[in-house]
């Protein structure tokens, strides 16, 4: 129950609220304290004020009855100077005292009798001294031995006596109260003190609990970031290897077909062409009509067989697998210098790559030489394969009128599965262009560790140089 209770006290929102509070119930305490105990020593001060204004009129009274005394059995004037000084003592002491009590009835009474006796005293020093001072110092000294001057000097001290005992008690009473107030202060600031640090101590577990949350959180966050990362790691994975699926079904595809193609269709063509070589032979004399229209048909069945040969290599380039990938792009490079009018400039070395893997460097050369009649509006083309520091790199670059990369585009497909098809051999692709600067699409694939193609590179090189040349001649 008791953990229960902290706990809630802990988590309670008014933390900082009581702290500010208990910090400003202590300096309200103090202050009060302070006004209190200023207050109590401001009477103390008075009250002892009083008490050294009663003690020096009871002095002054002993000093001019001394003065007065000594003139008179001396009768030297240097006696009468305490007597002189004490006069104006006395009327300050008894003037100060007046005011003091004036709000006091009680001891107002008194004070009046004190006045009354010290009146009474100083008139009779007075009288002494005068009658003195005209030749009767029997009268004086008669005067000062008689009781009446001893009987008012015992009043006034008792009268003294009374009015400082009553300031002794007042002035205990005074610091009486300045030691409850001083104490009720400490008291106080001890409470609130300790209240402050209960309301800090809540803050500061409100503050870690909740830093704690920011970590679990920022914790929770990451995880989940991590497990996100993970999921697109393995989604790309995943689509990579449908790509690649997809592309060697595709591939294999194009190979059934092709081979379809090859078979059936070639046989059906070179039937045909054979059948038409058998008319022409046995009909002897034709008329030109008939010549021409077997003329005709032969041409026809030609251009069916070359069309034939050219949808086979568009499905399945058999010069990829009969001369090699040098021999396969020089080819490529050649027709399509012929087909577009384009100078194209190719720089090709040996390379050991795997099978999959010339295969997907032809088709990106082929997707490139593609697009490039489509967008790129180029005049010259250069193509490169090489090899380096175990890597094997193509290149097409164009001197077309090239594109933003960040700007979007409505169609980028080839590019994505040329991409696509490039990460599933185990390569990168990048892409560099900007406008008015031509487009280089480059590829770089793990070289073989042992595989062996035929065919020369000088020769590849010698015949590129031809093409590049004769295309340059068509396209002018």
């Amino acid at each position: 129950m008791k953990t229960d209770i902290l706990s809630r006290i802990e988590r309670s929102a008014f933390a900082l609220p009581l702290a500010a509070l208990a910090a400003l119930a202590m300096i309200a305490i103090s202050e009060s304290s302070y006004r209190q105990s200023v207050v109590s020593l401001d009477k103390v001060g008075t009250m002892a004020q009083a008490r050294i204004n009663i003690q020096g009129l009871l002095r002054h009274m002993v000093d001019a009855e001394t003065g007065q005394r000594g003139y008179l059995l001396t009768q030297r004037k240097s006696y009468l100077k305490p007597y002189l000084e004490a006069l104006d003592e006395i009327q300050e002491s008894m003037n100060s005292l007046e005011k003091y009590y004036a709000d006091d009835p009680d001891r107002t009474k008194l004070f009046a009798q004190m006045r009354t006796l010290v009146a009474g005293k100083m008139s009779e020093l007075k009288e002494t001294i005068r009658v003195f001072d005209e030749g009767k110092p029997e009268v004086a000294i008669s005067l000062v031995m008689a009781d009446i001057g001893r009987e008012q000097m015992e009043s006034i001290r008792e009268l003294g006596e009374q009015l400082l005992a009553y300031e002794t008690v007042r002035i205990a009473a005074g610091r009486k109260d300045v030691y409850d107030t001083l104490m009720l202060n400490r008291i106080g600031v001890a409470a609130m003190t300790a209240i402050s640090l209960l309301a800090l101590f809540m803050y500061l577990r409100q503050t870690s609990a909740l830093d704690r949350f920011h970590i679990d959180q920022q914790r929770q966050l990451q995880a989940e970031a991590d497990r996100l990362e993970l999921e697109v790691r393995k989604r790309t994975t995943q689509l990579t290897q449908l790509a690649q699926h997809l592309q060697t079904a595709r591939e294999d595809e194009r190979s059934r077909l092709a081979r379809d193609l090859h078979d059936e269709l070639g046989a059906l063509l070179t039937a045909a062409k054979l059948d038409a070589a058998r008319l022409k032979s046995r009909l002897g004399a034709l008329t030109p009509e008939a010549a021409e229209r077997l003329a005709h048909l032969n041409e026809t069945l030609n251009s069916g067989i070359a069309l034939k040969r050219r949808i086979i290599e568009d499905l399945r380039p058999s010069s990829l697998s009969n001369l090699g990938l040098v021999a396969a792009l020089e080819i490529q490079a050649r027709e399509f210098a012929d087909r577009s009018g384009l100078v194209v400039d190719v720089e090709l070395d040996t390379v050991a790559l795997k099978p999959s893997a010339e295969l997907m460097v032809y088709r990106l050369v082929q997707e490139a030489f593609t697009n490039i009649a489509k967008y790129a509006k180029a005049k010259r083309i250069t193509v490169k394969l090489w090899a380096a520091n175990g890597q094997v790199h193509v290149a097409v670059r164009d001197d077309g009128i090239g594109f933003d990369i960040a700007a979007p585009r409505a169609s980028a497909h080839g590019l994505l599965g040329m991409r696509y098809r490039v990460e599933a051999e185990g390569g990168v692709m990048s892409l560099t262009a900007s406008p008015g600067q031509g487009t280089c699409v480059e590829a770089r694939l793990p070289q073989a560790a042992a595989h062996q193609r035929s065919g020369s590179l000088g020769g590849a090189v010698a015949s590129t140089v031809t093409t590049a040349t004769t295309s340059a001649a068509r396209a002018h």
